[in-house]
């Protein structure tokens, strides 16, 4: 009598935590971009400088910036924390351990994080979503 195969580990077969982890990064990562979308481009009040052209290089410049209010500053921090929590949370899951116990290595893990990425449920929005809206 033959003994059954043990089950092979599946490296992309994520847990739910993990999941709901990278899809709060991915949307607070969202939030941040279209935020820093609305905001001047200088933090701090700033007069800008005029377009440059030396010997045929041309460097453009920067309109006068009035920085950024106290909420919008608060704002973009509160996210920039959020975020970098998030993000640790997915790079220091407990599931990455368990990958590596397992002998996910070098380029498989490579690709299994970057699988994550587009996992289901992983992502606000999927293609269908989009194409959807569109």
């Amino acid at each position: 009598m033959s003994t059954p195969a043990p089950d092979t580990f599946d490296p992309h077969a994520f847990p739910a935590d993990l999941v709901a982890a990278q899809r709060q990064a991915a949307e607070l990562y969202a939030a941040l971009h279209a935020l820093q979308a609305t905001l001047p481009w200088s933090r701090e009040p700033h007069p800008g400088w005029p377009d440059e052209t030396e010997r045929g290089r041309e460097r453009p410049g920067r309109p006068a910036s009035p920085g950024w209010t106290a909420e919008q500053a608060a704002e973009f921090d509160r996210l920039m924390e959020e975020l970098r929590a998030a993000t640790a949370a997915v790079q220091c899951h407990t599931w990455w351990e368990r990958c590596a116990d397992e002998g996910v290595k070098g380029a498989d893990m490579v690709a299994a994080r970057q699988e994550l990425k587009y996992a289901e449920g992983a992502v606000p929005l999927g293609r269908g979503d989009v194409e959807t809206a569109a």
